[in-house]
């Protein structure tokens, strides 16, 4: 007959190998001494089941239960389950409490869901954050904005802000303030009639940009701006109306050669009409010895009437030499010149 000693021995050595592995004793009995009611195979073994580790859910409550706090398991595994971070949750939960902050289980669920880290916005609640703007001030001068007086100031400032929990679900990040104290920074010093009032009372900027609400519809809560350095830029609007000028002239100048180019254009016409015009005198000086010769063979002109004509036209010269300029005197041939061929 067979014994049936080693068989209850490799019996009880499953047994106690698979309760091992479904059923934490040592986790169990942790849990029941922090005061946790944890149930074997109500709680634990069916976590095994859904393939929950029962350390992250067990673990987080324990320490809830030592900070006073009442939560569900179920509560925390369906955090788990959806991809949350019970540990952060239930961490924030406990710092919320001992810092007097209304925080509820489900809220900070979703705001953990949500991405948001929900312990360093507790944190930050307790302990404000500082900002710097610009974020980067090593790699950039500061906020730039010109006066009315055409002086350009660069600004750094520093915004102390505090996380409004009810807002970080949907609420603008650390970016959407520092755009905003920016812009509000350029408008107060563009509205500045001079750069000297800005000088003289920094504290301009950071009243005017508080009054505007810049953390409406933000995760936080903006409790001070600081202007930590305001330097004088280049004097914008000189260089502003010297390169006006400068345009001003190029316009004036494209104008006169305009002008220019356009006389150029009417002193060439005028010489080839000039020419044109010199080409019908030659024309017509031509057709005068044919004519005097027409007019002798035809008995209308007499050799006297001819040598009379010539004396008038030489008188006629003389008398326009004598009148005009030495330098202006035509001394190429006399254009009323006649022959006789």
């Amino acid at each position: 007959m067979i014994s049936l000693g080693p068989v209850l021995a490799v019996i009880v050595v499953l047994f106690i190998v698979l309760i091992g592995n479904y059923v934490p004793l040592g986790l169990w009995i942790a849990a029941r001494a922090a005061g946790v009611r944890v149930r074997i195979f109500g709680d634990l073994v069916p976590m095994r089941l859904r393939r929950v580790p029962p350390r992250q859910i067990v673990d987080p409550q324990i320490e809830a239960t030592k900070a006073g706090l009442n939560l569900s398991l179920d509560n925390l595994e369906a955090h788990f389950l959806a991809g949350g971070d019970v540990t952060n949750v239930v961490r924030s939960l406990i710092a919320a409490a001992k810092a007097n902050i209304s925080l509820e289980f489900d809220q900070a669920a979703a705001i953990d869901l949500a991405g948001r880290d929900v312990l360093d916005a507790v944190k930050m609640s307790v302990n404000p954050k500082i900002i710097d703007v610009p974020e980067n001030v090593e790699q950039k001068r500061g906020i730039t904005a010109v006066a009315r007086d055409g002086i350009q100031l660069i600004a750094k400032a520093r915004v102390t802000v505090r996380a409004n929990i009810d807002q970080l679900v949907g609420g603008a990040t650390e970016e959407t303030i520092i755009a905003r104290v920016g812009q509000g920074i350029i408008t107060t010093i563009g509205s500045s009639s001079s750069h000297k009032a800005v000088l003289e009372s920094p504290d301009i900027i950071s009243k005017t940009v508080l009054e505007r609400g810049l953390d409406v519809g933000t995760a936080f809560e903006i409790l001070s701006i600081d202007i930590a350095d305001i330097d004088i830029g280049e004097n914008v609007g000189a260089k502003l109306q010297t390169d006006e000028a400068h345009a001003e002239l190029k316009i004036a100048q494209a104008r006169a050669e305009e002008k220019r180019a356009l006389a150029e254009a009417q002193e060439e016409e005028m010489k080839a009409l000039v020419e044109e015009r010199t080409v019908e005198l030659i024309e017509a000086e031509a057709e005068i010895p044919q004519s005097i010769a027409d007019a002798f063979n035809t008995n209308q002109l007499s050799v006297m009437d001819y040598y009379n004509l010539r004396n008038i036209i030489a008188d006629t010269e003389m008398r326009q030499s004598i009148a005009s300029p030495v330098g202006s005197r035509d001394t190429s041939r006399s254009s009323h010149s006649v022959g006789v061929t």
